[in-house]
């Protein structure tokens, strides 16, 4: 959160809808407990695998599963680790755990992690490890941005402090050689110990890994067994709660930007839950397994809208895999309900404009955005995807976004070639997003494009609204380019309307890619059969 917020405010974005993975929020079906049987480990058939890391040159690496010795409250294996370096650089031998689709990636929040060691040869110059790679964070503090690290070394040494520049947190502890003991790391309380300044809620298990150091020719020797991942405040709601709270302290640190929430809905065809009464769904006992039949995603629409959000129909091509398919399931179903599609996403931009189209032809009203998909938030310029969806609304309040929103009053752009506005008037009352019933045989057209750069064009793509349906699941569009003033930022178009058709504006650069893509205004002769949503009605007053 803390490093979306930093981009959010220095690229002037002032909205931010969360939207984590539900299931990863709620750690529902996560992985809870690694009994070291061997290298690959299923619990409730998802895999678990340790993936062998060598860091330094030691002339010992080798973790071995053993019978004996093994935790007295966990039959079975044990994973005995040595390791031995000549010099005075450490030499390591990890392993880091991979669990089927992450399902231990998530907050650290109100975890803890429970693991039995037994040092059978520790000291100064050797150590168990056990490492949680956390997440990015901007420069802050004095410390330099990057990805941040908690690491528990067991031997010897006690206390807490930080190394590399401040992003190594390292908490010593130590044990007593030739005994089971059992460590429980509380890795939020670590995290706020360590770096007192950060939101220690806000921090991810990435990766973990377990190993065991060597330096000066020690022989480094200790066995762990019974791992256990111990989480609270994930039942139910909780972990909306649990977000809050981060939000409330973030709003006092980035005043800029508004903050809703929001979720994936993760285990159907990916949706984006905006907002309303805003709850998560309970999938009870059920294992976290996506259900990508269209009737599940259909029922999880009904679910958002039953609590007064608002929809988005995320990276669609995923199960409708090309652009004459998801056209096929957006003309048939209204695109799921959705109040909105990811038509700027992570997969191919051509085939999503295409089912696009094709669904604009058939009057199906569902608001285009694009979006970045950044996980990270380290860089939302320099990445390559990055749409940034903006909306003309009244305010930052959630009710005038979800109004604009749903009317389709959006464009989506890229923020490393183009940060200017975008908008379409019709005969002067309806807007971008709206649809005109008219039986004129013209109408006047404005076209407002603020801020050009050098050589960039911009186009009028226009498709006939002549609901083709499944006959025919293509786009029926032509486009050419139109002169806007530069110094007016507009275009006056009188446009014959004989027909149904729709119209929308595409920004392109030099290369003739799209770097801005508004949504469309629908010009037709007769009221579709399905109606025409109050907030997209010419009268409804966006124009006042």
């Amino acid at each position: 959160m803390d490093a979306h917020l930093q981009q959010a405010t220095e690229h002037g974005v002032d909205v931010i809808w969360w939207t984590d993975h539900d299931f990863r929020m709620q750690a529902h079906g996560y992985r809870q407990a690694v009994r070291f049987e061997g290298l690959s480990e299923p619990e409730n058939g998802k895999s678990w695998t340790w993936n062998k890391i060598v860091e330094g040159k030691p002339d010992l690496a080798v973790g071995t599963f053993v019978n004996e010795p093994h935790s007295p409250d966990e039959p079975g294996k044990a994973m005995r680790l040595q390791a031995q370096a000549p010099g005075s650089a450490w030499g390591a031998l990890l392993y880091e755990g991979v669990a089927w689709n992450s399902t231990y990636t998530t907050s650290l929040a109100a975890t803890i992690l429970e693991l039995d060691v037994l040092a059978e040869n520790l000291g100064p110059d050797a150590e168990l490890l056990v490492r949680v790679l956390s997440s990015y964070r901007p420069a802050t503090a004095g410390r330099r941005a990057g990805r941040y690290t908690l690491e528990y070394r067991i031997g010897q040494a006690a206390g807490r402090w930080t190394e590399n520049d401040g992003l190594l947190g390292v908490v010593g502890l130590q044990v007593t050689p030739g005994t089971w003991q059992r460590l429980r790391l509380d890795l939020e309380s670590d995290v706020a110990a360590l770096w007192p300044d950060v939101v220690a809620a806000d921090s991810g298990i990435h990766r973990l890994r377990v190993g065991i150091r060597s330096r000066n020719g020690a022989l480094a020797s200790g066995v762990v067994d019974r791992l256990r991942f111990l989480r609270t405040r994930r039942d139910g709601d909780e972990s909306v709660v649990l977000q809050d709270e981060m939000m409330r302290e973030y709003e006092r640190r980035y005043p800029a930007v508004r903050q809703f929430h929001g979720t994936e809905i993760s285990l159907v065809r990916h949706l984006n839950a905006f907002g309303g009464n805003f709850t998560l769904p309970d999938y009870g006992d059920a294992p976290p397994n996506k259900v990508t039949t269209v009737e599940a995603a259909l029922a999880m629409v009904d679910f958002v809208h039953a609590n007064k959000g608002l929809v988005a129909f995320n990276h669609p091509l995923e199960d409708a895999p090309s652009g004459p398919e998801l056209a096929r399931l957006l003309i048939e179903t209204n695109a799921l309900g959705a109040d909105l599609i990811e038509v700027g996403s992570k997969e191919d931009f051509e085939e999503s404009v295409f089912a696009y189209d094709a669904a604009a032809r058939n009057a199906v009203f569902v608001t285009a955005t694009g979006v970045s998909d950044d996980h990270g938030g380290s860089d939302w310029v320099n990445q390559k995807q990055r749409w940034i969806t903006s909306v003309w609304a009244d305010s930052t309040d959630e009710a005038d976004l979800f109004a604009g929103l749903r009317a389709g009053r959006a464009w989506f752009w890229d923020p490393q070639q183009w940060r200017g506005q975008l908008d379409i008037l019709v005969r002067g009352t309806v807007p971008m997003g709206g649809v005109l019933v008219t039986p004129a045989a013209q109408a006047p057209v404005t076209i407002s494009v603020t801020q050009l750069p050098d050589a960039a064009t911009v186009h009028l793509v226009t498709g006939a609204v002549d609901f083709a349906g499944l006959s025919d699941p293509a786009p029926a569009t032509s486009s050419r380019q139109i002169t806007v003033d530069p110094n007016e930022g507009r275009a006056h178009l009188v446009l014959p309307t004989r027909t149904g058709y729709y119209l929308r504006v595409e920004v392109r650069n030099a290369d003739g890619d799209v770097i801005g893509f508004s949504n469309p205004v629908w010009i037709l002769k007769d009221e579709p059969r399905h109606g025409i949503p109050a907030e997209r009605r010419g009268t409804y007053g966006w124009a006042q």
